[in-house]
């Protein structure tokens, strides 16, 4: 049988600025919110609808710096990665769930105020920034053991 493979692409915009972590070896990481709202018409009553799916979004060494550094609430930006599901209680009892999506190449594609952004890939399609952890899986892969856990 031959392997598995997974990939999730998401377009939408930055729900809120950054946060930034280290591990206790000092590897960074960088954790965003990405809307991502579908709209359509009803068939029936012909009324406007829209459902919006909340990712959070996690990104490694490199990137997350680069993430650190220029996404910001309310960007429009593509991220590219492995995406996740966990339920849990929330505080009022009710049963929820979070989309976690662990960023592999992360694109913007409305500017940041200031403008330019440096070590610039501008990738082949849409005309935006695109930014690659780069390198090797090393380079944007989590840590292997608990020791690097930030929590």
């Amino acid at each position: 049988m031959a392997g598995s493979y997974q990939q999730t692409i998401i377009i939408g915009n930055v729900g809120r600025d950054p946060e930034w972590k280290t591990t206790q070896n000092g590897v960074g990481i960088c954790d965003f919110s990405v809307a991502v709202t579908e709209r359509w018409n009803d068939r029936n009553t012909n009324e406007r609808r829209e459902r919006t799916t909340w990712y959070r979004v996690t990104t490694w060494r490199n990137l997350a710096e680069v993430c650190h550094r220029y996404v910001r609430k309310g960007m429009s930006i593509m991220v590219v990665g492995t995406v996740s599901a966990s339920a849990y209680i929330g505080p009022d009892g009710t049963a929820r769930a979070t989309l976690d999506l662990r960023a592999d190449t992360v694109q913007f594609l409305s500017r940041v105020e200031g403008g330019e952004y440096s070590n610039t890939e501008y990738s082949s399609g849409g005309g935006g920034t695109e930014y690659s952890a780069g390198g090797g899986y090393d380079d944007y892969a989590p840590p292997r053991t608990s020791d690097d856990i930030p929590f």
